[in-house]
C-alpha cells in the first residue's frame, strides 16, 4: 500500500509541477513577458512576394518609405535591388498648351547594373 500511495503522490507532484508552469506562461503572455510593445509606427513591412523556384524567393520589402528587393533561400540571400523609390520628388510644373507630345527617343532604360546574377 506504500508502494500505490508513493505513485499517487508523485503523479500529483507531477500535476501540480504542470499546473504551475501552465499558469507562469499565462501571466507572463498576458501582462507583457516578452517584447515590450511600442507606440511607434511600424518601419519594416513586407510588401510582396514572388516564387522563384522551390528554393528562392523574392521579396519586397518597405523600410522608411524605400523598398529593397532581396532574393532569399537558396546558397545565399541576396540584395538584387536596393534604395527604390528613395529618389526624392520632382517638382511639378505646370503643363504648357502644346499641340503634340514630344517624340519617344526609344524604349524606356532599364538599370541593369544594378542587378547581382
Amino acid at each position: 500500500m506504500s508502494d500505490e500511495f508513493l505513485y499517487i503522490r508523485a503523479a500529483a507532484a507531477l500535476v501540480f509541477v504542470l499546473a504551475l508552469l501552465g499558469v507562469f506562461a499565462f501571466v507572463a503572455r498576458r501582462f507583457g513577458g516578452g517584447a515590450v510593445p511600442s507606440k511607434r509606427q511600424k518601419r519594416l513591412t513586407i510588401v510582396e512576394v514572388a516564387a522563384v523556384d522551390p528554393k528562392r524567393r523574392l521579396v519586397l520589402i518597405k523600410r522608411d518609405q524605400v523598398e529593397h528587393l532581396v532574393m532569399i533561400g537558396g546558397g545565399q540571400d541576396l540584395v538584387i535591388e536596393s534604395g527604390i523609390g528613395a529618389a526624392s520628388p520632382v517638382a511639378v510644373v505646370p503643363a504648357q498648351d502644346t499641340a503634340a507630345p514630344p517624340a519617344r527617343q526609344g524604349p524606356p532604360r532599364t538599370r541593369l547594373d544594378e542587378v547581382r546574377f
